[in-house]
């Protein structure tokens, strides 16, 4: 996957951390994250889709930094002085998410694009790590006999 380091250290101490770190925010009784990510390999690009509903799009802040994609997000809280606060499940404040980008993607030209609550990435492919048909010599190579 092009999202991911191939360590395999690094990939279960990530995939663990992730599990704990679901754990503890399910708990706070959400139900999950607060900004779930779908991500798509596509011929030449990577598709990432967060939802981020009820965000205002002047929020929303994408960054690349030495092949880390950071998406961060901020829900305003919207209640009037007389308001007075029954229950509370949706989570306000600032929320950040990080995608680890290998070096096949080309974090330079990054396009985002926000619509209907929907945050949608993509990131190019590299022309170098776009799968290639590789063509076959045939050598003047003589059979040798026994």
């Amino acid at each position: 996957m092009l999202l991911t380091s191939i360590d395999p250290f690094v990939q279960e101490f990530e995939r663990q951390f992730d599990r704990l770190a679901r754990r503890a925010w399910n708990n706070t009784g959400d139900g999950g994250s607060v900004m779930p990510l779908d991500g798509v390999r596509r011929k030449d690009d990577v598709l990432l889709r967060f939802d981020l509903p009820g965000i205002d799009p002047d929020s929303i802040e994408v960054a690349v930094d030495r092949g880390v994609l950071s998406v961060t997000a901020r829900r305003e809280e919207e209640l009037s002085e007389d308001d007075r606060l029954l229950v509370r499940e949706r989570p306000m404040g600032t929320f950040t998410r990080r995608v680890y980008l290998s070096e096949h993607l080309d974090g330079e030209r990054v396009d985002a694009a926000y619509h209907n609550g929907v945050l949608q990435i993509r990131i190019p492919v590299l022309e170098k790590a776009k799968p290639r048909k590789v063509e076959i010599r045939r050598g003047d190579t003589k059979a040798i006999r026994a």
